[in-house]
This record gives C-alpha cells, sequence and structure tokens, in this order.
C-alpha cells in the first residue's frame, strides 16, 4: 500500500485524538519519508512482548499497536484454555494507564476474563499476580528503563514467568491475523482489583526476610518510578527503619526529570542517591530502576560510598541464600559471572547457565535462586519467576544489617568469596553502529577466523551458541575461552544497534588486592584487544 493511503487507513481507526493529529499533519505535509519510516514494518513481537518509540504508526508503541497486541493474545489465549484469564498492570510511563485499559476491553470483549490492577503498580506485583490469582496469563504495560519516550507490552503466562519460544512467535502470528482496531469488540465490565493484592505481595516479600539485626541506614531512590511506595512499606514490613528516599526522584514522573537515562546503571543516574547517602552516613545505598523489577546497590567503604556490580550482587544475595541452607537449583545467565557455579558447587547445589534474559531463567526446573548481571534478581520463585527489585532489595538489606552488627560491610562478605574462589572481574564492551551488517561480519569473523589471543591470554575454545552450547537452545553469540578461567561472550543486542561482549577474568594469589589488580588488569587488556580486533570504531 501507498505510504500516504497507509497512514489515511490507520488515521480511519485510530480511537487516539493525539497520534491522530500527529499522523494527519505529516500527510498534509506530505511527508513520505517520515510516513515510510513509520510503516516500513511493524514492531516484532517477541520473548520480550513489544518495546519502543511512542507515536502514530505500526513501528511505533500506540493504541492501534497495543490493540492489535491484546487482540491477538486474546486469541491465543483462546486456543489455550477453556476458560482463559488475564491479570493487567501499568506503570506511570505516558499513556500507560491508556493501554492498560484499552487491553481490559479488548481482552473483555473477546471472552477472556480481564481483571486490572488499581493503580500504577511495580513490575513484580503484576508477575505476583498471575500465580495469586491463578490466572492464564499477564500483561504489564512498561518500557522498564528504557528512555521517557519509550512504552513496552510484556506478556507472561500462567507459571509467572515471561514467554519463551514457541509461545512468542505463536502470539505474534495472531496479532499479525487481527483485523482492524475499530471493528473489535470492547466491553467495560471488566474487574478492576481492589488493594489486596498488592498487600499480599507485600506480605510474601516481607515473609523471606530472615530473622536476625536490623539495624541500618539506607539511602534510597525509585528513579522517578513506581518502586517507592511498596519498598518503604516492605522495609517497615520486615522490621527496617524507613529508607530515606532522594526527594526529586521520590514521585513517579514519566519525565524522568533528574536523569538523562532512567536506568541506574547508567553514568550519573546514581548521583542524588549518593549526595543522600553521604548527607545520612548511609550503611547502604539501594534503587529500583522505573518498574522496580531491578535493584542496584552501593555501601560504604572507607572512602566513601561505591556501587556493586550486577555480578557482585547476585554473588552476594547466592552467598547469603546458601549460608542458610536454601536448597535447590542456582541460576543465572550465560553472560554472567561464572562465579556463582563455584559458591554452588561448594555448598553442593546445582548450577546452571541459561541464555540472556529473564525469560530463559525463570523456567529452570527446580530455582531457588537467579540472576543476570544487568540488576535482576529473583530470591522468591515461590512469589514468581522473574526478576524483583523489591524483595531482592530487602534480602541486602538483611544481609548488610547482618554484617553491620559483626563489624562489617557487604565489600568485607565479598572478599571472603574471592578468597575462596578467586577474585572474579569483568567488564563489557558494547559497540553501537549505524549498519547492522557490520555486527553480522564481526560475527562472522570471531566465527571462522577467532583471534589467537587476547590480553595475553591464549584463545583456547571457540564455542559457537547458534549451536547449542551446553544444551541450551541456539542463539547468535559467541563464546570465546581464554587460559587461567577467562571468558569472552559477544552477541548482538536483542534492543540496540550493538555488538556487546561480556568478559570475565580470574586471578588468585595470597593477597587479595594482587589477585584483584591480576584480574582487574586481565580485563582491561582483553577489551582493549578485542576492540582492536573488532575494529567498529
Amino acid at each position: 500500500m501507498d505510504p500516504i493511503d497507509a497512514a489515511r487507513d490507520w488515521i480511519s481507526q485510530d480511537p487516539d485524538p493525539q497520534t491522530r493529529a500527529e499522523l494527519t499533519a505529516l500527510v498534509e505535509a506530505n511527508d513520505v519519508a517520515e510516513i515510510a519510516a513509520r510503516f516500513a514494518g511493524t514492531l516484532q513481537f517477541g520473548t520480550a512482548g513489544l518495546r519502543g518509540e511512542l507515536g502514530a504508526g505500526p513501528m511505533r508503541m500506540n493504541r492501534v499497536t497495543v490493540g492489535r497486541a491484546a487482540a491477538g493474545l486474546a486469541a491465543y489465549l483462546l486456543r489455550q484454555y477453556d476458560d482463559p484469564s488475564v491479570v493487567i498492570g501499568y506503570d506511570a510511563r505516558t499513556n500507560s494507564d491508556v493501554f492498560a485499559r484499552d487491553t481490559a476491553e479488548i481482552m473483555q470483549g473477546a471472552g477472556v476474563r480481564a481483571l486490572l490492577l488499581p493503580e500504577h503498580l511495580p513490575t513484580p506485583v503484576l508477575a505476583f499476580a498471575i500465580g495469586h490469582l491463578g490466572t492464564s496469563a499477564g500483561v504489564m504495560v512498561t518500557a522498564s528503563h528504557n528512555p521517557p519516550r519509550d512504552n513496552g507490552y510484556k506478556v507472561y503466562l500462567d507459571d509467572t514467568s515471561q514467554i519463551v519460544p514457541p509461545a512468542d512467535a505463536e502470539i505474534a502470528a495472531c496479532i499479525a491475523a487481527v483485523g482492524r482496531i475499530d471493528a473489535l469488540p470492547r466491553r467495560g465490565d471488566y474487574t478492576v482489583l481492589g488493594d489486596d493484592v498488592a498487600e499480599a505481595y507485600l506480605a510474601a516479600v516481607a515473609g523471606i526476610v530472615p530473622d536476625g539485626p536490623r539495624d541500618l541506614v539506607v539511602a534510597y531512590t525509585p528513579m522517578h518510578g513506581v518502586g517507592g511506595r511498596l519498598l518503604t512499606d516492605a522495609a517497615r514490613r520486615a522490621g527496617f527503619s524507613a529508607p530515606e528516599v532522594v526527594t526529586a526522584q521520590a514521585d513517579p514522573d514519566p519525565a524522568f526529570p533528574t536523569v538523562a537515562f532512567p536506568n541506574p546503571e547508567e553514568p550519573g543516574a546514581m548521583d542524588l542517591a549518593f549526595e543522600v547517602a553521604a548527607r545520612i552516613d548511609a550503611d547502604v545505598v539501594i534503587a529500583n530502576d522505573p518498574d522496580a523489577d531491578r535493584c542496584a546497590v552501593g555501601a560504604r567503604t572507607a572512602s566513601g560510598h561505591r556501587m556493586l556490580s550486577g555480578d557482585q550482587v547476585g554473588v552476594l544475595l547466592a552467598e547469603s541464600l546458601l549460608r542458610r541452607g536454601v536448597s535447590g537449583t542456582y541460576a543465572c545467565s550465560i553472560v554472567s559471572s561464572d562465579l556463582l557455579g563455584r559458591q554452588a558447587a561448594a555448598h553442593g547445589q546445582p548450577w546452571q547457565q541459561t541464555l540472556t534474559g529473564f525469560k530463559w531463567i525463570g523456567k529452570v526446573e527446580g530455582l531457588v535462586f537467579g540472576y543476570e548481571e544487568a540488576l535482576g534478581y529473583c530470591v522468591a520463585p515461590h512469589i514468581a519467576r522473574d526478576k524483583d527489585g523489591i524483595s531482592a532489595a530487602l534480602l541486602i538489606m538483611a544481609l548488610a544489617a547482618e554484617l553491620k552488627a559483626e563489624g562489617r560491610t557487604l565489600f568485607d562478605l565479598l572478599d571472603d568469596v574471592y578468597r575462596r574462589h578467586g577474585w572474579h572481574a569483568t567488564g563489557q564492551l558494547a559497540v553501537r553502529v549505524e549498519d547492522l551488517g557490520l555486527i553480522r561480519s564481526a560475527m562472522q569473523r570471531l566465527r571462522t577466523s577467532p583471534p589467537r589471543e587476547l590480553g595475553g591470554r591464549a584463545v583456547e575454545t571457540v564455542d559457537d551458541l547458534a549451536e547449542g552450547y551446553r544444551g541450551l537452545p541456539p542463539t547468535d553469540g559467541i563464546r570465546l575461552g581464554l587460559t587461567g578461567g577467562s571468558r569472552i561472550i559477544c552477541r548482538p543486542s536483542g534492543t540496540e544497534p550493538k555488538l556487546k561482549c561480556y568478559v570475565e577474568a580470574v586471578a588468585e594469589a595470597e593477597v587479595l588486592d594482587e589477585a584483584r589488580d591480576i584480574a582487574t588488569s586481565a580485563v582491561d587488556a582483553i577489551i582493549a584487544d578485542l576492540a582492536a580486533f573488532l575494529d567498529l570504531g
């Protein structure tokens, strides 16, 4: 179809006056290039659902795109269940509440019983609600820690974990078969839930915190997201004093005015939290991302507060659970530190690696703990088999309070782990490109002509993850094994035009500082040599 005709057809069925006006202006200006870009395809429904920039057209997030997704998911659920139901949650981003209500109306109109959470709430509450209410599926309207201009649509099935193949492709096929949005039946008699779901969630997460000391000073930021009230309430229920919240970031705000990028990992995002931590002499600093499914942690040192990496927080949470005798499978993504495997083995517990993403970690049989280096932690799979930044924060607080009573810190416990298992240093090379062909060429070069040496360490093994690796499903990635226990995993980003390379180096020495210096220097040298080999600019 001609782009202008396609735009006019879209306008005729779009229920949103704002996006209708946006696209009408482009048509009247005869901006064929911009219209063609917006109609070059559709946002692809995959294992993370939908995510993209807000705006008019099928390559954007809007009420038409969401309506098609809701109708397609409804068709899928009606095929899979005799009496399907769905619980719907949403964060405080622009239009999240609108997209959630549209989903409820379309689901109800299609014959799927729709239950809508009563207000903007964290993603972990939605994941919990699926099991708590016994629904067939869940939908969370959120773009997590993406830029302010984005929104997204995340789908869960009845095991409280995110969708994986083949469900994603089957749902995508149902979405592709949806016709005009204005022809879909809608019903407004869906159920709006009360506060009891959030109350049950809070009781569940407070209940996982072990008995022990509670003397702890915490600086906290919800990063303009929806985690503040629940994290504060959960901390009090678990016996802690209320955290000192960063005032400027305390309330939900879809503009995220104090941060360039609402992700605790981004430079500058934690500056205000560290200012509060210094002022109150906090023992720990905690941040959630905007939908509160991730948790970032910092702690006091002799020279001030310092952030822990995602791997280090994962190691500490695992150590806490292992020391308490929590038995079962400990899992992490393949790009996360291998240290978790050594910890689990030392306590006689199984360890399993998965592909990147909690959609895979949540499927691990017998899971008792799972994490990924990008600040995602599942410390209570019985609550939900997904990452949860609130329950993770509570367990970190309990561990920090226990250590404080002993005159120690999170960094001291981390040093204990390193002494037993070697210093595991990690780092990442991420290269953004304009031409995706450069990434394909780089991956091909790694497969066919890999480097013989990086950072002074010989490349001993080359594993093509596209052929499967240790029982994992095939994926586009390469694993390079280096001498001394170092390794690199390179893979194209699933959401950005980037090649991501995850590096880990291990060193053991009688003096811990020496081991740290050896390992961190090795990571730096490997990254430098790898960047030169890839030569992507």
